[in-house]
């Protein structure tokens, strides 16, 4: 039996005033929800927790991302209240749930091509967040191209020597893959000193993985030969033969790129410009392979996954980043990724569920997709809730310099609506009172002479102002018991009047609001 269809246009909140009527429903919550204020604004406690309320007891499903290590408790008592504390799954240490997101692109990929190009994805989608988010973006394209190569081929060994792809295959191959060999002139042993141990050391990682893919694609070429007989009858060279066998034998051309790129290209770019490489993609892997992440996320069969959210679950990382720091950024910045592909997949029917995605101290989990992610999320039915200070947060997490101002302007830009509470930060204030606009306010003028008598004269002039001034934003209430629990908040949407013709609108939210 099917769902009842679900209706965008249920109101979430109303927004009528006298004389007005106007609401803020589902079809507006999926365009997109941005919190900005100062801290002790009341942004959690005031607009975030009615709308988190009110997204729980409408069904909507939903990843949380945590920054800070109350936040757990607080979405329980949310779910508690809305009557979904069985949809809450608790990912954190110890709590038995895994996700293994390396099994679980490779299963959605279908083909080996596409598990390397969905990994790739997802590795350098976290990679380059974390470069960002410590100003160490590079402008220079190289630096990106030649990662993307590293992982790459590193994938496609991995995958054509074992079948599979894991991290710590990844960690092993990529620290252990071929360099220039520096030419030492022999030195003879001094009388009296101890002989060097000759012994071979065992064959290194990447050289038992490049072993295992030589191998394969041998047999893979003996197996060919057996049946192309006729055709290989003509064959003059070893070149030629080489030509024939790439055309019909897929992974024979994919050994001739892997070769190409680590014998060759990679071996001998200079010590400098390989370790920045090599380290961008190391350090990276070797955080995966630390605990709790390695256990959460790389090493069991996944037990959950994205898709849980589209029956109705509440997925909930508690690796806040107070706590685990770069390590729990990293790994929520990558299943939140991985979240945000799985849920535009999905096709959308009349009844498919709304599902939201909740980042409290968003900056931090920012990455390079995020405003592309944005623009079509609508159509996915996918209602992102971004709460964080201030714009120079996000400024900061986005690398700074010129080009950060566009991007966070840019993803801004794609989230329908907005909504101010108190803020000292005189950037942030600008930007909401430029969002909301000017008009023109009537200015009377009135004039004096004494000229041998007295005269007076009236006038009136039309000047262009902002409608809400930027100071205005300091004063506006931050709720606690001195405020009545109330907490004053500028909300403006795009595309829609939610005041007699206006789309901002003042409201007070109730640290208090309960279902």
């Amino acid at each position: 039996m099917a769902n009842a269809p679900i209706d965008l246009d249920k109101p979430l909140m109303d927004l009528s005033s006298p004389g007005y009527s106007s609401s803020w429903t589902i079809r507006d919550a999926v365009e997109g929800l941005q919190i900005f204020g100062g801290i002790g604004s009341g942004k959690t406690s005031g607009s975030g927790r009615y709308f988190a309320l009110k997204y729980l007891s409408n069904g909507f499903g939903g990843l949380v991302l945590t920054a800070k290590h109350d936040e757990k408790a607080l979405w329980q008592e949310y779910c508690k209240q809305a009557g979904r504390l069985n949809d809450l799954i608790i990912v954190e240490p110890g709590a038995g749930y895994h996700f293994n997101f390396m099994e679980y692109e490779s299963t959605i990929a279908g083909s080996d091509k596409a598990i390397t190009l969905n990994l790739v994805q997802v590795l350098k989608t976290v990679i380059n967040a974390s470069r960002e988010k410590t100003g160490r973006g590079q402008e220079d394209s190289f630096w990106e191209d030649a990662l993307d190569l590293l992982l790459a081929n590193t994938i496609d060994l991995c995958l054509l020597a074992y079948g599979k792809v894991t991290v710590q295959l990844l960690y092993e191959i990529a620290q252990s893959a071929p360099r220039k060999i520096i030419v030492q002139q022999p030195v003879a042993p001094q009388q009296g000193q101890p002989q060097t141990d000759t012994t071979p050391s065992p064959p290194k990682p990447f050289q038992v993985a490049y072993d295992a893919a030589m191998d394969k694609t041998r047999q893979q070429v003996e197996a060919w030969k057996k049946v192309s007989m006729d055709q290989l009858r003509h064959i003059q060279s070893n070149i030629e033969f080489t030509r024939l066998a790439s055309e019909h034998l897929p992974d024979v051309r994919l050994m001739g790129f892997i070769q190409n790129f680590f014998r060759d290209s990679f071996k001998n770019l200079a010590e400098k410009t390989r370790a920045i490489i090599e380290f961008n993609l190391i350090g990276f892997l070797y955080n995966l392979l630390r605990e709790p992440t390695y256990s959460m996320f790389c090493r069991y069969p996944s037990n959950f996954t994205p898709e849980d959210c589209l029956k109705g679950k509440i997925i909930l990382l508690n690796l806040p980043v107070k706590d685990y720091h770069k390590m729990g950024q990293d790994a929520q910045i990558m299943f939140k990724y991985v979240w945000q592909r799985a849920m535009e997949r999905r096709r959308i029917t009349p009844d498919a569920r709304p599902v939201f995605l909740w980042a409290d101290e968003a900056q931090n989990f920012l990455h390079e997709h995020d405003a592309a992610y944005q623009a079509t999320a609508r159509s996915s039915r996918i209602a992102t809730v971004y709460i964080s200070q201030n714009l120079p947060n996000y400024f900061a997490n986005m690398g700074g310099g010129a080009t950060s101002d566009h991007k966070v302007k840019s993803f801004l830009g794609t989230l329908g609506t907005k909504v101010f509470h108190a803020n000292a930060d005189i950037e942030t204030n600008k930007y909401a009172s430029d969002l909301v606009g000017q008009a023109y306010f009537k200015r009377d003028q009135h004039s004096r002479t004494i000229a041998g008598e007295f005269s007076t004269s009236a006038s009136y002039s039309y000047d262009l102002e902002h409608i809400i001034r930027p100071e205005a934003f300091v004063s506006l209430r931050t709720g606690s018991k001195a405020n009545n629990f109330l907490v004053d908040g500028v909300l403006h949407t795009q595309g829609k009047q939610v005041a007699k013709d206006a789309n901002f609108k003042t409201i007070s939210f109730n640290q208090k609001f309960s279902l």
